[in-house]
């Protein structure tokens, strides 16, 4: 599975790229909203840190305004990915950009039907919400599993990025459902790496350490 971070801060970006862990980035405008920054740079400064695919949301709602600001994100950077809603309008927009070898992201997907619907459509990329799903009382992560089967059963190329990651819980099982990459919000990835037993023995060693004889001379 595919990690991606799930921000717009630059800085979180920096460190996280440091471990190896970053396949790509996933924004959208409430994250670019907390920086306070230029739309533009942000996305073209991330493109430039991340070598994998970076989600740039576009914030129009009717066909001819989505491809309008699809077709001037895209020249950003090559590795940028265009955004869309789970809309109509967002549909058509996937469509006509994947013909143009345009690379999409369809978000805020709830059901099987939408994600379906979008991968029909050549999104390069899906997303459903299972937080959000969640939060409602619906099993946010068998609507993963169910779409890796529907795409793996009809052959279809999209890939499912499970957003609205929470908890470990949420990334552990999104592994386990099959989804093709995990987008993880920069704050909890330190959850991910950190375990109480992990500190306790690392103490334990430093302790035993203090009583291993040392060379004198």
């Amino acid at each position: 599975m595919k990690f991606y971070l799930d921000t717009g801060n630059v800085e979180e970006i920096k460190r996280i790229v440091k471990l190896g862990l970053v396949d790509g980035v996933t924004t959208n405008p409430s994250l670019i909203a907390k920086e306070g920054r230029i739309f533009k740079d942000v996305i073209k400064e991330i493109c430039a840190i991340v070598e994998g695919p970076v989600s740039a949301e576009v914030i129009s709602l009717d066909v001819e305004g989505m491809l309008k600001e699809a077709h001037e994100i895209a020249q950003w950077a090559p590795n940028v990915v265009i955004k869309l809603p789970m809309t109509e309008a967002g549909l058509e927009a996937t469509h006509q950009l994947s013909q143009e070898g345009i690379k999409t992201n369809v978000t805020l997907i709830f059901s099987v039907a939408q994600g379906l619907l979008a991968a029909k459509a050549g999104a390069t990329y899906i997303s459903p919400f299972v937080g959000r799903l969640d939060d409602i009382g619906v099993d946010g992560m068998a609507l993963v599993r169910n779409l890796r089967q529907v795409l793996d059963q009809y052959g279809l190329a999209s890939e499912i990025i499970a957003a609205s990651i929470r908890h470990i819980g949420h990334f552990e099982q999104a592994a386990l459902a099959g989804a093709h990459i995990a987008t993880i919000p920069g704050t909890l990835l330190p959850v991910l790496w950190k375990h109480p037993l992990t500190d306790n023995g690392i103490d334990r060693f430093l302790k035993d350490w203090e009583k291993v004889p040392k060379v004198q001379g």
